[in-house]
């Protein structure tokens, strides 16, 4: 029996103690995090699946993984001879979580679930569905008696975030946030989200892997800010800081007591998208309550013009790096041993040259031929890949700079690429140039910009499972909302000063993967009598490999697009690199062909 196997037979003796029929194991924690700490590692723990997207469910006799297609691979890969069944999201034959449960569980039977780890309207939309059909959900933590000895909460100290990064004080963005409130009228909001929370009070931590973000909760009032926080990620000169910027400090968990004893004349804003079920029962029933989405979450999207410019020079040192490296794999992949895990390192390498330069903003994503395929592949010691002059490898990568955060894909030709490798990255760079260079009026929403990016692919029958593009934090979170591009509908308009990633991309299993990745920064473009117009800035500064460009599949307009944009992305880095770096790029940066001839 495997370790997974005997945590899965610890965990339903529990269940069988309690008189439970299943329970529901998430990937998140009690912040709604997408990375999380090692502490709340459940689902990981339980199933041995460790994708940032996944959902455990375990009944007396069934178990399963719910994910989407970008870990559809690595879920076959990591639960096999678990006890686990992969469970594909999105596909026909695949019933969703609560349908599922409906079908292998009979009336009066109990469904148990962590409530800190719901979020408010998951549990309500949960409770309501299983229990018309007569089945209880039960607010009980089993794995607190199943896992036993998971680590403890880090407890790294915070730092400052120095306003010449912000562009805005912490009380500034109080009173921001505070005259929100008044709009809405509500006169208290209580946050979870430990990015809005960063991000309000322009601090920083590592206590989460790739995001820089502190543990804590915050209630913010109309005269009177609270961070509950573990008082060991306090200094002396933090502490200070705090008080100068009007917020008062309390222990973690202090939280559920302040909750309680609101008064019963206020009424209480809170994000029941985010915001974990326990905590909103802590709040008294006498207090109104105001459920919609997070201010703090909408102002944060909006970069303000010092974050643009500190963004802007993290693309830059991103792309002296990003040049470094690649003209270093191209002159030494025939020459010495080169793998997915040791050019990641070399990668990390060249970013640290980099001033400012904290970390990585994900694990990098180094899939050589069929392992880029993998959408969210991850080398390890017994996948570790070596690389050859032939086939095609999938980088994604980003970076984590005081100036901003990156994320950046790039997909190369280590030798002569087929005709089928050119033919599919072409329709991808269609579709990657079309989504860029669009003029759209206010008010569009990313899924009906969408198709653009997906156009040439679905003219032959091809797609991808992921959605085209997330927004991005300043120095904070590498997948950030409430925007996004993507077929799922999403009521958020995209607005000036908003950040996405445009990454369209095409896979064919165990061959290759092709993505292309800029970030794109949402600038006006046109005021006519039809009102405004905007469009797309492209921040990332790297050229595309030209090698895998069928020029004549090309448009005009897409010619012109990427000669103009490998223009700017040879002008702009050109001053930071030495004449051999400049002469490299240069070459790779060239025009796709002389119109003059044609």
């Amino acid at each position: 029996m495997t370790e997974i196997n005997e945590r899965l037979a610890k965990l339903r003796e529990v269940m069988n103690q309690e008189g439970i029929s299943a329970c529901i194991i998430p990937g998140t924690d009690p912040h709604a995090s997408e990375y999380i700490a090692d502490y709340w590692k459940e689902r990981e723990w339980i199933s041995g699946f460790d994708g940032s997207a996944g959902t455990a469910v375990i009944t007396t006799e069934k178990a399963g993984v719910w994910t989407d297609s970008r870990y559809f691979l690595q879920g076959a890969e990591q639960l096999a001879g678990t006890g686990f069944d992969l469970m594909k999201q999105g596909l026909p034959e695949t019933l969703e979580i609560i349908p599922w449960l409906i079908s292998e569980l009979n009336p009066g039977q109990k469904v148990a679930v962590n409530s800190q780890m719901f979020s408010v309207n998951a549990y309500a939309a949960m409770k309501n569905e299983l229990e018309s059909n007569g089945i209880q959900l039960i607010a009980l933590d089993l794995m607190a008696k199943t896992w036993t000895d998971r680590p403890a909460l880090p407890l790294n100290k915070l730092f400052v975030f120095d306003v010449k990064y912000a562009g805005k004080s912490a009380s500034e963005k109080l009173q921001i946030l505070r005259a929100e409130l008044k709009k809405v009228r509500a006169n208290a909001f209580i946050m979870s989200a430990l990015d809005d929370i960063a991000w309000l009070f322009n601090i920083r931590g590592n206590d989460v892997s790739y995001n820089p973000v502190v543990i804590s909760y915050a209630l913010v009032e109309e005269e009177k800010a609270t961070l509950f926080i573990d008082n060991e990620k306090l200094s002396s000169e933090t502490k200070a800081y705090l008080e100068a910027e009007g917020v008062s400090v309390a222990p973690y968990m202090a939280v559920y007591d302040s909750l309680k004893n609101i008064a019963e004349s206020k009424t209480v804003l809170i994000d029941g998208a985010k915001l974990n079920q326990s905590l909103y029962e802590a709040i008294p029933q006498y207090c109104a309550k105001r459920n919609t989405m997070s201010p703090v979450f909408r102002l944060k999207s909006i970069k303000n013009e010092v974050e643009m410019e500190g963004v802007r020079r993290a693309m830059i040192k991103d792309g002296v790096a990003l040049t470094r490296f690649f003209m270093w794999l191209e002159k030494n992949v025939e020459k010495e041993e080169i793998s997915e895990i040791s050019l990641s390192q070399k990668l990390f390498d060249f970013r640290s040259e980099q001033e400012n330069f904290v970390g990585e903003s994900f694990g990098t994503i180094a899939g050589y031929a069929g392992h880029g395929a993998i959408v969210h592949y991850r080398a390890t010691p017994e996948s570790d890949a070596s690389l050859a002059a032939e086939n095609i490898l999938l980088l994604d990568s980003g970076g984590q700079y005081f100036d901003g955060t990156t994320d950046i894909t790039r997909t190369i030709t280590l030798g002569k690429p087929t005709e089928q490798q050119i033919a599919d990255f072409t329709m991808v760079l269609k579709g990657h140039i079309n989504l860029g260079k669009a003029i759209f009026p206010a008010g569009t929403r990313g899924s009906q910009l969408d198709i653009l990016a997906r156009k040439a692919l679905w003219d032959n029958c091809l797609n991808y499972g992921h959605g085209t593009g997330h927004g991005i934090g300043h120095f904070l979170n590498v997948h950030e909302g409430p925007q996004s591009i993507r077929m799922d509908e999403n009521p958020v308009t995209l607005q000036p000063g908003m950040i996405l990633s445009n990454e369209p991309g095409m896979y064919r299993a165990g061959e290759y993967g092709i993505r292309t990745e800029n970030l794109v920064h949402v600038v006006p473009a046109a005021k006519t009598e039809f009102g405004q117009f905007l469009t797309f800035e492209t921040l990332t500064l790297f050229p595309i490999d030209k090698n895998l460009i069928d020029v004549y599949a090309l448009e005009m307009d897409e010619v012109d697009w990427l000669d103009a944009y490998h223009e700017k992305v040879f002008e702009t880095l050109s001053p930071y690199l030495n004449k051999e770096e400049q002469k490299w790029l240069k070459e790779k940066c060239e025009v796709l062909y002389d119109k003059e001839a044609f």
